[in-house]
């Protein structure tokens, strides 16, 4: 079956840069596949999409940290005929806090949604696209995880990393076949995240420069993905920021981030 249109899985789809990857792919012509655990909000921006831009958006809710979640979803994609050309692996969130201060259960869900999650639908996924001869995936990674790891949301940085890593073997087995992959590294962006993690009175104290709005994160991650670039680092400041940081030794490095995570993290003391 050949689609009318392209079609769009956007993981996280509820808010932040999941809603405006959400809009800018609709306005491109896209429809989409919405999922997220707020069906509500769910709802009312594929309503939205379908009013403004007259395509299709399709409501799929999903708690990816559940260990079946992607595969109903992919079976419920099966089912309905859909084929995935564009995958938007953005559902994310922090965990704040020392390491030992929270149950394992609260990190085992976490790797989860950031981690096997993503890596599970794109393995799901590519095969259609690499024979379709068309796909593009975009893996939202983070600033995080090209700077030393710091105290507090101990496997944020680790989670992004591996996204990092795992995107460019993944762009490397693909190129040339028309399927792209890219990591999309933002920096701070303005969405709920720092809400849900607590850490909105810390961050607001940041000044304005260092700062991106989620619909212009969204269009360097669009553009960069139709270039082929394999990771790209959204924004001036966090490109410089990831530059200097490479160029540091390491010890010189951790003990800079060591120094600077108090203004971003939530952290527990250290005894």
């Amino acid at each position: 079956m050949t689609q009318a249109r392209p079609l769009s899985l956007i993981t996280g789809a509820s808010a932040g840069i999941g809603a405006a990857f959400a809009r800018a792919l609709a306005a491109r012509g896209h429809d989409v596949v919405l999922t997220a655990r707020r069906t509500e909000r769910l709802e009312t921006l594929a309503t939205e999409l379908r009013n403004t831009h007259n395509i299709n958006a399709t409501v799929l809710t999903s708690d990816l940290a559940d260990a079946h979640a992607v595969e109903h979803l992919c079976s419920t994609l099966n089912e309905r005929g859909l084929q995935v050309d564009w995958l938007i692996n953005n559902a994310g969130y922090g965990v704040p806090g020392r390491f030992d201060a929270n149950d394992w259960q609260v990190h085992a869900d976490f790797l989860r949604v950031l981690v096997t999650a993503p890596t599970e639908l794109a393995w799901r996924l590519i095969a259609g696209m690499r024979a379709r001869g068309y796909g593009r995936i975009v893996n939202v990674a983070s600033l995080a995880g090209h700077v030393p790891g710091s105290a507090g949301h101990t496997l944020y940085a680790a989670s992004k990393a591996y996204m990092i890593k795992f995107s460019q073997s993944l762009a490397l087995e693909n190129q040339n076949i028309g399927v792209n992959v890219c990591a999309l590294c933002p920096g701070f962006t303005r969405s709920e995240f720092h809400d849900v993690t607590g850490t909105r009175p810390l961050v607001s104290k940041m000044p304005d420069f260092m700062w991106q709005s989620a619909e212009d994160v969204v269009q360097e991650g669009i553009d960069a993905v139709e270039r082929g670039d394999a990771v790209h680092v959204t924004g001036r400041f966090n490109r410089t920021v990831k530059s200097v940081f490479k160029l540091l030794p390491d010890r010189l490095a951790l003990k800079l981030s060591a120094r600077q995570s108090h203004r971003y993290r939530a952290q527990d003391s250290a005894h």
